[in-house]
């Protein structure tokens, strides 16, 4: 088999996978709305936003660069160098946690959450961040050490088998409430047992890299200036609808966040399809910088943006479609978001038009250039979010987001093609073509 079908076999079988968890996720938010009433799926909806974003923050940024240097080190035969990255990156994870535990109790009043379901399920909610953040950091080095599927696997399979397990285990509660608190328990136990084998595998595996070369000095400053600029790119793209929820949180009732959150859920489980053709094609684009080819390196990104565009135009007429058959599996009220869904589908269209922007920065050493564009997302997000919410409702919050990633992925498209010289949008498909289609001389 070429090197070219096994990274689509491979990178095939873990969307797969991922494709598959995420339906069981969809299918676990569907039960608690049906039997637990959609308010309870708008807390758990926000406890799931808030530990996601406690646990990309909790490594400091070290979970984005880790297959780099994990590739790297193993590359050049430096295990203790490697290890030395693992005990930075995973001091950062048990750091915050103590850190939670002892300060976060105090801080919950100041921030408005005294009473808040999070204050109510402090506990579970820092222990699933715990073990969230661990299978961040896991993946990352199990990638970089040629591992991908014992990587992906703990988070795409795993973590949807422990969420439906922990239902099925409290389903029958008289209490609902009572359910739901029994249920976070048992995900976040479940979970940090899974990431504590799925660390487990990390260290089987340092034993398959040699150990030739001295420690580097002064190597930690490669890592921080790598790590601090993709932590806030990774927070505020990756985790996108998860600081929105939490915005939304004061601004629409637990029924209107429930409905929402579905949204962005069906919105995330399309956006996969988009995000397996970059997966792909994505060792033939490095391999065509690593070689300085840059015409090859344009026309790869251009045939990538090509496809991803017609995917997500074929993903949001048929979403446009199925939507309202989806939505009523949660119940009669979430027909209500069939709408608004359609408009963050089209979100999809514009983040594929526009390109890998933060890709290419990346590539040409330039990541803090996607910061400030990354921070008018976010703060058109927030503006949208104040003036289009209170008269427009779910469609106001769908048009902010929307706007908001609009925002971001044109910035991010100019400042590529200031700094780095490179149209990474679609035009560069249509431009390789009408230069093929020149006869030579």
């Amino acid at each position: 088999m070429s090197m070219h079908k096994r990274l689509a076999s491979q990178s095939g079988i873990i969307f797969g996978a991922r494709l598959g968890g995420a339906g069981l996720i969809f299918l676990v938010q569907a039960l608690i709305a049906r039997m637990w009433g959609p308010e309870l799926l708008g807390e758990y909806l926000i406890v799931i936003a808030t530990v996601n974003l406690i646990a990309v923050a909790m490594p400091l940024g070290f979970h984005t660069v880790g297959t780099y240097f994990a590739a790297e080190y193993r590359a050049r035969g430096e295990r203790r160098q490697l290890v030395v990255f693992l005990m930075r990156s995973y001091g950062h994870v048990v750091g915050a946690l103590l850190l939670l535990l002892l300060v976060g109790p105090l801080l919950l009043g100041p921030m408005g959450q005294g009473q808040s379901v999070l204050a109510e399920h402090f506990v579970p909610v820092v222990l699933l961040a715990f073990g969230t953040a661990l299978v961040y950091v896991n993946g990352a080095l199990l990638v970089g050490l040629k591992r991908p599927f014992a990587g992906f696997f703990a988070d795409t399979m795993f973590r949807p088998m422990i969420v439906m397990g922990g239902f099925l285990a409290t389903m029958g509660f008289a209490s609902p409430v009572e359910g739901l608190s029994l249920m976070l328990w048992i995900i976040a136990l479940g979970y940090v047992a899974i990431a504590l084998v799925h660390f487990g595998f990390v260290i089987t595996s340092l034993d398959r890299i040699p150990d030739m070369t001295q420690l580097r000095p002064r190597e930690s400053r490669r890592w921080w200036r790598f790590a601090l600029p993709w932590v806030l790119i990774s927070l505020a793209t990756d985790f996108f609808f998860d600081i929105d929820l939490l915005l939304l949180s004061h601004a629409l009732s637990r029924e209107e966040l429930a409905i929402f959150g579905v949204c962005t859920r069906l919105f995330s489980l399309i956006s996969f399809g988009v995000a397996a053709v970059y997966a792909v094609t994505m060792p033939d684009i490095f391999e065509s910088q690593a070689n300085a080819d840059r015409a090859a390196f344009k026309r790869k990104v251009g045939d990538a943006n090509f496809v991803a565009s017609v995917i997500s135009i074929a993903l949001f007429a048929g979403m446009a479609l199925v939507a309202p058959l989806l939505l009523m599996l949660f119940g009669p009220s979430f027909s209500a978001g069939a709408a608004p869904l359609a408009v963050l589908c089209l979100a999809l269209v514009v983040r594929s038009v526009m390109g890998p922007a933060s890709l290419v920065l990346s590539i040409h050493d330039r990541p803090y250039a996607s910061l400030p564009f990354v921070a008018l997302g976010i703060g058109s997000l927030v503006l949208g979010n104040w003036l289009l919410v209170p008269p427009l409702g779910l469609m106001g919050a769908a048009l902010s987001a929307i706007i908001a990633i609009s925002a971001w992925s044109v910035g991010q498209w100019w400042i590529a093609l200031r700094t780095a010289g490179m149209d990474v949008s679609i035009m560069q498909w249509f431009r390789n073509r009408r230069l093929a289609a020149v006869p030579a001389e």
